[in-house]
């Protein structure tokens, strides 16, 4: 376990002729945030005395220098675009430093475990990463004469930690990243924390899933707090939560958020929580409205019942309507996310879902990405628990980090081409929402058959008419 509980870690580096580690944390992508998975490791880091530099790619050029003088060199892997983008960057490492000792760490970390190993990768850290993380630097200090992580181990840990108040300092500026874009066109500085991690329950497509299996951890009170007071002093205006599901632990959420409007009144901020838990949860839409949240993320993936059993996403299309209702009494925008391509998805519940969000109003709530989204089968998904999956899957491809799939209707997989296509070209062209929700409603009822102009044809809005961040949403 090395020295994390002994303070006296110069005494320890004395006694041991230890000299701290030089590390570097790098984040490739993070949905246009500030990287919580780099702050917060390296408060724990540089607590012990280990000199460490955060790169945030996404902003910032790779400073090759600090890759040279390190010993470690440690990469964020929340999400699969994030994972890729690492797969890509590890030989240019090498190249820069080939004695480093490289780890992937995060949520993909385990989850894409071959993919890392053949490109070099020595230590692989899913789960709660802080802890491991430290033990892997001491070790590679000396400290450690037995230490908890190996080299080319796979190590998950779901221990409860006690969390430390992310350290920020190093990276880019607040204002670098994403904006909320408010209906007025006001543009406000975002922050982004987290209360908790992992999620209790087991939809069979999330990647969580395979490596939390129903376990969440809380991030305490007063850490949340500290790092939000840090960023409005930094100029945050609006803070994201970024839950998995901020209403896995109610009795966790609901205090937080009401501490942080009484300090600052003024702040804003959004969060994710499942149909199905504000569904049960109803009565305290009110709470989130009135202490300053302004909406509310929601994976709704499809609104098809078929596809939604198959996901065990456990909310029905009826459920997905109720909450709109009910978002829409309390006074706060839904933002719901989908996954429309599927190997079960027809041109019918494609078209059916755009003129549901029609209906709804949400054309302009629903960012253009989310109508082009195809399912991913990363390894582990418990999608593989279906024989009709396993039997429609090709071999793991370890390049693209997924079992490959094809839609049994060829057209519609071309559609879900074009509309990625589409999408790609509204944000260099910096289309509206519901401009580019109407180019891919017209490419959908061509690629039906359909004639639009037989169709009810969509209302563009002029200018945005919800609160929305500035950055588009990739998984």
């Amino acid at each position: 376990m090395g020295f994390y509980n002994n303070r006296n870690f110069a005494a320890a580096r004395e006694r041991y002729n230890g000299k701290a580690v030089k590390i570097v944390l790098i984040s490739t992508y993070e949905l246009g945030r500030q990287p919580f998975g780099l702050a917060s490791p390296a408060a724990w880091l540089r607590e012990r005395g280990h000199a460490v530099t955060c790169l945030d790619l996404s902003r910032e050029p790779l400073n090759e220098q600090a890759v040279r003088e390190a010993r470690l060199v440690a990469f964020y892997v929340p999400m699969h675009t994030a994972t890729r983008l690492t797969l890509e960057l590890l030989e240019p490492i090498r190249r820069i430093h080939p004695r480093a000792h490289l780890c992937a760490y995060g949520l993909y970390a385990s989850l894409s475990a071959e993919s890392f190993r053949s490109h070099g990768v020595n230590s692989l850290l899913g789960g709660e990463f802080e802890q491991a993380l430290v033990d892997l630097a001491e070790h590679l200090e000396g400290l450690s004469a037995a230490p908890q992580i190996h080299p080319l181990d796979t190590s998950v840990s779901l221990a409860r930690l006690r969390f430390q108040k992310p350290d920020r300092a190093g990276l880019p500026p607040l204002r670098s990243y994403a904006h909320l874009v408010l209906p007025d066109g006001e543009h406000r500085t975002v922050g982004y924390t987290e209360a908790s991690r992992g999620c209790k329950h087991l939809c069979r497509h999330c990647p969580i899933v395979p490596v939390y299996n129903g376990v969440f951890r809380i991030v305490g009170r007063e850490v949340v707090l500290a790092d939000i007071r840090q960023q409005v002093a930094a100029g945050a205006q609006h803070i994201t939560f970024g839950d998995p599901d901020f209403f896995n632990g109610v009795g966790h959420a609901i205090p937080l958020v009401e501490a942080l409007h009484r300090e600052f009144p003024a702040l804003t901020y959004d969060v994710t929580i499942k149909v199905e838990h504000l569904l049960q949860n109803v009565e305290l839409l009110q709470t989130l409205r009135q202490t300053g949240c302004l909406f509310i993320i929601s994976a709704v993936e499809s609104l098809d019942d078929d596809i939604l059993r198959k996901l065990q996403k456990g909310h029905t299309r009826a459920d997905f309507f109720r909450v709109v209702e009910e978002c829409l009494r309390a006074g706060i925008t839904l933002q719901p996310t989908f996954v429309p391509f599927t190997p079960w998805t027809t041109f019918e519940n494609y078209l059916d879902l755009f003129e549901n969000l029609q209906r709804l109003n949400l054309a302009e709530a629903v960012a253009p990405i989310q109508l082009a989204i195809r399912l991913l089968i990363p390894a582990g998904s418990r999608l593989l628990e279906l024989p009709e999956v396993r039997e429609m899957v090709g071999a793991f491809d370890a390049g693209a980090l997924v079992y490959p799939w094809k839609n049994p209707r060829p057209m519609v997989d071309r559609l879900a081409e074009e509309a990625q296509e589409i999408v790609a070209a509204s944000e260099k062209m910096k289309r509206s929402r519901t401009a580019t929700f109407e180019r891919i409603w017209r490419a959908a009822n061509r690629a039906a058959g359909r004639k639009t102009e037989e169709s009810a044809m969509p209302i563009l809005a002029a200018r945005a008419t919800v609160p929305y961040l500035n950055e588009p949403w990739y998984c």
